[in-house]
């Protein structure tokens, strides 16, 4: 996957990288100047984090290094307890005239996912940190910053360190030091990036084209899916390697995340609706040999904590597709789903409805590759639970900055001299202790640190998006909150 890498972004946006045509917003500069001296910011993050944020899994045990030393539900020689995987319910939204689902029914609702790593808070947002890492950003910060979680990606940690490494170093929350829940995504969307050519974004334009043999222009098709799984050759060094659900989640089960998903072939919106069909009964007979292979090494793996599996549903645009995935996955022994493929904005949040419909309340929906701020409030209001995306660090790189007031490009010749914070009011390290005009300058002079303070104010900015949307819901206040955000963010018709 990078399924997070935009799987379900605005189809008539052709970028993810934030750079082109984002709003230059100029207004409410701060009147104190950020002139900062020479600084390690990793460190300095590094301590900040540690001042700032002293709680986390405080129930859980924990050595001297900060790393779990005994997860929930894990005894030597006995299989992980699954028990100890479950989604607690708190708070739902009431039905309206405007609900998407049978009924008027609105599925957005707020929870705690109980994991052997700790709680996970819903709606939350979960930050992308591909190879074990969010890019120049340590796990200390993340905690900082609000995050609860931290999603990997089975298919470039298969491909380096191995999965074999990170089993011997206990799993990925102790390889990559961060004290709480992690996710990794199947491979799914490698499959279709590497067989269509669409790398990191699916975001296209598709009106009244169709073809079961698409690719992007200029590429190499890398990836060829038959009825037992797919073989691609290595982005890496071209070497040619062999993923199905089996092997999917052996790697899964080495790496050791809390939340895994099942083996699934993403398509794009560009596949006749034939072969559309013909992928969702594949995805199913996929996602059961998952299940039965998944049951298989719970059991023999023993002394490991319990990994939830996740179902992914697909389907693209079409109502009666989605459905009966929905009903399919729903009919297995999943502990969740996730809400995957291509989906054009128009229809995401009846997407997530058809699919809440057909799935009983008591499994977590994470729903994969979102970080527009609308698309977000779309899918929570309509049953999204958790979301995952890798724009708002890559965004961050490339200079485009998330706000209240829409997005806007750090790198534009008004931020020059803007000694103001990235953001007003936003309680972030780089806001706090930084300004616009060092962040363009770092990010002008291709000097890491740049990226760093940028993608810690981006990743900020959605993790307290989502913790602002589940207090309205908690507090009832949720259309109202939706309606001023909204209004707010996309006063200047800025994108994402």
């Amino acid at each position: 996957m990078d399924k997070s890498a935009n799987q379900s972004t605005d189809m008539a946006t052709s970028t993810a990288d934030g750079t082109a045509g984002a709003s230059d917003r100029t207004d409410g500069k701060n009147a104190q100047n950020h002139v900062p001296g020479r600084k390690d910011v990793a460190s300095e993050a590094t301590a900040y984090a540690q001042t700032r944020s002293a709680t986390t899994v405080s129930q859980l045990a924990v050595s001297a290094s900060g790393l779990l030393e005994h997860p929930l539900g894990a005894e030597p020689g006995k299989p992980g307890d699954r028990s100890k995987f479950y989604f607690e319910q708190h708070t739902r939204l009431s039905d309206s005239a405007r609900g998407l689902g049978r009924g008027g029914a609105r599925y957005g609702r707020t929870g705690v996912i109980h994991t052997p790593h700790g709680d996970i808070r819903t709606p939350s947002f979960v930050p992308v940190a591909t190879q074990a890492t969010m890019k120049g950003v340590l796990p200390e910060t993340m905690k900082s910053l609000g995050a609860q979680c931290l999603l990997s990606n089975a298919f470039h940690l298969f491909e380096r360190p191995g999965e074999d490494v990170l089993d011997e170093a206990g799993g990925l929350a102790r390889f990559e030091n961060w004290d709480g829940p992690t996710f990794t995504d199947s491979g799914g969307f490698q499959v279709l990036s590497l067989g269509a050519g669409f790398k990191k974004t699916l975001a296209m334009d598709v009106t009244g084209m169709k073809s079961d043999d698409v690719i992007a222009p200029g590429r190499e098709r890398k990836a060829f899916v038959d009825e037992d799984g797919v073989t691609f050759k290595s982005p890496l060094d071209g070497s040619r390697h062999r993923f199905s659900a089996e092997i999917s989640m052996g790697i899964q089960h080495k790496i050791g995340a809390d939340i895994m998903f099942a083996f699934d072939e993403l398509t794009t919106l560009m596949n006749t609706r034939g072969y559309q069909e013909r992928s969702v009964e594949r995805t199913f007979r996929w996602a059961r040999r998952c299940v039965a292979e998944h049951q298989r090494l719970t059991e023999a793996r023993v002394g490991k904590p319990y990994q939830a599996l996740y179902g992914v549903v697909q389907g693209a645009n079409y109502e009666d597709l989605r459905r009966r995935a929905a009903s399919e996955i729903a009919s297995l022994d999943f502990d969740g789903v996730g809400i995957g493929g291509a989906i054009e904005k128009r229809v995401i949040g009846d997407t997530c409805a058809w699919i809440c419909d057909e799935m009983p309340e008591s499994r977590p929906r994470h729903v994969l590759g979102i970080a527009a701020v609308d698309d977000i409030f779309a899918c929570v209001e309509n049953g999204g639970d958790t979301f995952d995306c890798v724009a708002p660090a890559r965004c961050a790189r490339n200079g485009a900055i998330y706000t209240r007031d829409g997005r806007y490009n750090i790198k534009r010749a008004a931020n020059k001299r803007d000694f103001g914070p990235l953001e007003e009011g936003c309680d972030c390290y780089t806001c706090t202790h930084y300004s616009r005009a060092y962040v363009d300058h770092l990010l002008r002079a291709h000097e890491i640190n740049g990226a760093t303070l940028a993608t810690i104010h981006n990743e900020r900015f959605f993790i307290r998006l989502l913790d602002d949307i589940r207090d309205s819901i908690d507090g009832g206040y949720f259309d109202e909150f939706r309606d001023a955000t909204l209004a707010r963010y996309y006063a200047h018709g800025s994108k994402g």
